[in-house]
């Protein structure tokens, strides 16, 4: 495959990439009570569970959007301060990468490899 095409399905990939991450942004900011089910799958609601859990209820099981958000930045490095302005781009995103990371050990890990 040529370079020039190489390049284009690169920069078609980021694009995606790059629209999920400002789009999550956006909803962390204008969206209160939804559910986490529009912008997360299962598995990955069930990691940000796991992984940060949710200080501020006494359950963590909970699925609104704002709080699983809240998580994933949380794995970017936001500290959810009482006075910390709402989470960015950047947060979002670092938090993404290691959720994609967590995911694919995760299943890789419950798949029997190496058979």
């Amino acid at each position: 495959m040529p370079t020039t095409e190489r390049l284009v399905n690169l920069l078609a990939t980021f694009c995606i990439l790059s629209w999920r991450i400002f789009w999550l942004t956006m909803l962390n900011r204008a969206t209160q009570e939804s559910k986490a089910s529009i912008a997360f799958t299962a598995l990955e609601i069930k990691i940000l569970q796991r992984l940060a859990p949710d200080r501020q209820s006494e359950s963590s099981r909970s699925s609104k959007l704002q709080t699983c958000l809240i998580q994933l930045a949380c794995l970017g490095g936001y500290l959810n301060r009482a006075k910390d302005p709402p989470p960015g781009n950047m947060v979002i995103w670092r938090g993404m990468s290691r959720l994609t990371d967590i995911e694919l050990g995760y299943l890789m890990a419950t798949e029997n490899v190496g058979n």
